[in-house]
């Protein structure tokens, strides 16, 4: 299983890169700021704050949008989680030809 999480990863980062060449440009390019190495002693913390804020979704503003959010915005540095989000990606992108 070791030796798929840096395969699970590269697809992680295609995936992520399909997806973001169809946002709007300042949502991609905020995007790219989350995903580049500066932020990743943020990630986490962040991730567990929307899923946090998730969790009390009944709340106006907090929603249950906020849990698979915060999971994706893990995904980078979880690796349990990055299959997940890979299948969920593709399914967003469309399966490739």
């Amino acid at each position: 299983m070791a030796d798929s999480a840096p395969n699970k990863k590269a697809e992680l980062n295609e995936e992520l890169d399909r997806l973001q060449t169809r946002l709007p440009d300042r949502v991609a390019r905020f995007m790219q700021k989350v995903r580049g190495p500066a932020a990743a002693p943020y990630r986490v913390p962040v991730g567990i704050a929307l899923i946090g804020g998730g969790v009390i979704g009944f709340l106006p503003i907090l929603g249950f949008w906020m849990i698979p959010l915060g999971l994706a915005v893990m995904a980078q540095d979880v690796p349990p989680l990055r299959a997940p989000l890979v299948w969920a990606l593709r399914k967003i992108n469309g399966e490739r030809k």
